[in-house]
This record gives C-alpha cells, structure tokens and sequence, in this order.
C-alpha cells in the first residue's frame, strides 16, 4: 500500500496493484481498474515515484534471501 493525500488533506492508503492509470487534469486523477476514479493532492510523478519504491521493498526479501 502507498499513502496519499485526498484533496480535502486526508491520508488515504491505496493499493497500487489496483491503478489502471493516471490522470493530470489540472488535479490528479487516479482510475482503477474497476473504473473507480479518485482524485489526490499527489502529482502523478510523486505518486510513480512511491509506487516504485512500494515494488522494490516488496522485491528486496527475495533478493536478499539465500535460499
């Protein structure tokens, strides 16, 4: 899970497997891919950049292990 802001300053966690794409209109769109839109205070490269480092501590205990 990433945390991000709602636009009303909330944190909220979303799960970025979920994320179809996003949008910046002025404000950023996030589209699921059940079709749920939601829109944050996060722009879009903040939120690729958290989604990044969410995928690599998730890939790090597998690297690291010498099984």
């Amino acid at each position: 899970m990433i945390e991000l802001s709602k636009i009303n300053g909330k944190p909220i966690m979303v799960n970025p497997d979920l994320i179809r794409t996003i949008e910046a209109a002025p404000d950023t769109i996030l589209i699921f891919t059940d079709g749920e839109r939601l829109m944050v205070q996060n722009e879009p490269k903040e939120i690729v950049e958290k989604i990044v480092r969410f995928r690599r501590s998730c890939a790090l205990p597998a690297i690291v292990r010498n099984d």
